[in-house]
């Protein structure tokens, strides 16, 4: 493999759990109209056949004996990641709701920041939140907003990449509590030396399933995520390994 091909070698990972209905047609959807990439599936602990829809659709897939959460099957995706020699990797949602059109974009911010996201909330589509969990977005927001140094919109998104400074980060500091793989690991990474940005994508309706949240779990969204935030700032600051 020549540098060039190395520098650019990708790697799309899709945590899921018991998305059979959709994740087939949002694989062949990255293929179609992403770039150049490989499609990893992290299959956490799901009940259905999930894994082998992600298989016939042309996807690498590591299937958790149990359900470990999004935190789980995306540190697992970076240890992948690093393991094969990727050099570039993006979180889609197996459920279709990120735009693979979209997934460039993403991966060109790469060019100046260690770490970008995918923004719902950037003058791009049509996507709305209310209530208690808007209230909480915004304050997320504006306070990681001031410790990257840079104005984000949606720090909650996990439509994101990260280069290879970031992956190394990942791997040792990935956090797997709840609203760790957006907030904790997104403010532990700035701590330890890596930039972000974002750039503005749509968000579609899910392809097939169920939805995560539902009205009452909006409701207690705002402490549970200001619990996520204290404990990400506590953390002591963390430099990735070299190796």
């Amino acid at each position: 493999m020549t540098p060039a091909e190395q520098a650019h070698r990708t790697l799309v990972i899709m945590p899921a759990w018991n998305e059979s209905e959709a994740i087939g047609g949002t694989i062949r959807e990255v293929f179609e109209f992403g770039p150049d990439c490989s499609v990893l599936v992290v299959d956490d602990g799901s009940r259905d056949n999930t894994a082998q829809v992600a298989r016939d659709a042309g996807a690498l897939v590591v299937q958790l004996p149990f359900n470990m959460g999004v935190g789980g099957a995306m540190r697992t995706g970076f240890k992948y990641a690093k393991m094969h020699g990727y050099t570039r990797v993006i979180q889609v949602d197996s459920d279709g709701q990120h735009d693979p059109r979209d997934i460039k974009a993403v991966l060109d911010g790469l060019q100046e920041a260690d770490i970008v996201i995918g923004a719902r909330f950037a003058d791009k589509g049509t996507y709305t939140v209310r209530g208690p969990r808007k209230w909480a977005m915004n304050v997320l927001a504006w306070t990681i907003s001031r410790i990257a140094g840079t104005r984000l919109t949606d720090v909650t998104s996990g439509f994101r990449a990260a280069n290879a400074k970031a992956i190394r980060q990942y791997v040792d500091h990935y956090p797997a509590e709840y609203l760790g793989d957006t907030i904790d690991s997104l403010v532990v990474a700035i701590r330890s030396g890596c930039t972000v940005r974002q750039v503005g994508v749509s968000m579609r309706e899910r392809q097939g399933g169920t939805p995560s949240h539902d009205p009452v779990k909006a409701a207690v969204y705002l402490g549970r995520s200001a619990f996520a935030l204290l404990f990400a700032l506590t953390r002591k600051k963390n430099e990735p390994s070299s190796n």
